[in-house]
């Protein structure tokens, strides 16, 4: 097993990834240390998950902030001193961007097979509402790096799923996710590594 990497986890929900995460951890398959936790909200799940796990938890607000650059900026001048080698966006619904001086890798996870229904405003039921309404016969999540563009950096790995007849929004989004749980987990297990 590598060295722990630390990890930063930003969210802005209910936590599930987090929730995994600390999962795999326990269970040995996830060479993370926590180090830290943004939420952009503050009444959501994820808040009490990372304060029942008693990891350091931030929250900012983008509608505190005059603009995404100063939400940034605050962010990341308290992340600075718990030092994470690795940012994880796990349901963070703003736009984020590192400091300059952070030099470690930023990954997220969309729930579609990009480069489709990825961009400015999808996430979440908007991408398995244009899956399902595109008549799509399979669908998945995508792990990628994180740029200054939407869901455009480099993908890192994708597990599909199928589309079912009848398949609602919440059934779609149900086997994406557990697809995600998947994933994820496995996607970052060989960051780590690489880290190391």
């Amino acid at each position: 097993m590598v060295d722990a990497v630390r990890a930063a986890v930003l969210l802005s929900g209910s936590g599930r990834t987090l929730e995994n995460f600390l999962a795999r951890m326990e269970a040995g398959e996830l060479p993370l240390e926590i180090v830290a936790v943004v939420s952009s909200r503050s009444d959501v799940r994820g808040v009490d998950i990372a304060r029942s796990a008693d990891l350091p938890c931030g929250v900012f607000r983008r509608k505190d902030h005059p603009d995404t650059a100063a939400h940034n900026a605050a962010l990341n001048a308290w992340l600075a001193p718990h030092r994470p080698e690795l940012i994880v966006l796990a349901g963070y619904l703003c736009f984020y961007t590192p400091s300059e001086d952070f030099a470690g890798p930023v990954v997220n996870i969309h729930p579609a097979l990009l480069p489709k229904y990825g961009g400015k405003g999808m996430y979440g039921h908007h991408v398995h509402e244009a899956v399902l309404a595109a008549g799509e016969k399979q669908s998945g999540c995508t792990v990628h790096l994180v740029n200054d563009r939407y869901d455009e950096g480099r993908i890192l790995g994708q597990q599909k799923v199928p589309v079912l007849i009848g398949d609602q929004v919440d059934d779609l989004a149900a086997r994406v996710f557990a697809a995600e749980c998947e994933l994820y987990p496995r996607v970052l297990a060989r960051l780590a590594a690489e880290l190391r």
